[in-house]
Order: structure tokens, then C-alpha cells, then sequence
């Protein structure tokens, strides 16, 4: 079973856009929000050359690397073809409009 973290409102992360939380040990997460709402969090690293997600651009449920324009899913974190790989998807979850991620 999850343990759950608040750390940030809805609001505090731009429709089509995305806020970092920075973690002690490295491995930032970005929190992705769509235009319909839903919020989705991946660590903030492409697994192409490692750039960072939370500058690319979403659209739908992807985001596209700011890098090389790879495409990345939002809810499992999984590169849209041709390109292959995939990085991690965190539990998130919205509850009274605060957002929480698994920690």
C-alpha cells in the first residue's frame, strides 16, 4: 500500500504544462496536467539523453521531449513508436484539489 504526499494544488500546475518536484536524492519528478484535467507525474528524465520532460510540451496524454521530440505517455511513461523505451510513472493522485504523489 501507498504512503501519499501532498505537494502542490491543481492549480499550481499549468493546464497543458507541468511543475518539478525536486527530491534530495535526485531523480526529480515532473506533475503533468492535461487540459481536461487529469494529472499524471514521471520522472523528469527522457530515456533518450536524459532531457528534461517538464519542458516539453504536452498534448492529449503525452508529452514530447524538448530534446529530440521523442513522445512519451503519460500514464505509464512508455515512448510512442518508432522510438522505444520507457521512464518511470509515479502514483499520483487529486483529492479536494490538492495533488498527491506515492511516496
Amino acid at each position: 500500500m501507498s504512503e501519499w504526499k501532498v505537494v502542490c494544488r491543481i492549480e499550481d500546475i499549468p493546464k497543458l504544462g507541468s511543475r518539478v518536484v525536486k527530491r534530495a536524492n535526485g531523480g526529480d519528478i515532473a506533475i503533468f496536467r492535461t487540459s481536461d484535467d487529469e494529472v499524471y507525474a514521471l520522472h523528469d528524465k527522457c530515456p533518450h539523453k536524459g532531457g528534461p520532460l517538464s519542458q516539453g510540451i504536452v498534448h492529449g496524454k503525452t508529452v514530447t521531449c524538448p530534446l529530440h521530440s521523442w513522445n512519451i505517455q503519460l500514464h505509464d511513461g512508455h515512448v510512442i513508436a518508432p522510438d522505444v523505451g520507457s521512464c518511470d510513472a509515479i502514483k499520483v493522485k487529486v483529492h479536494e484539489n490538492q495533488v498527491f504523489l506515492a511516496i
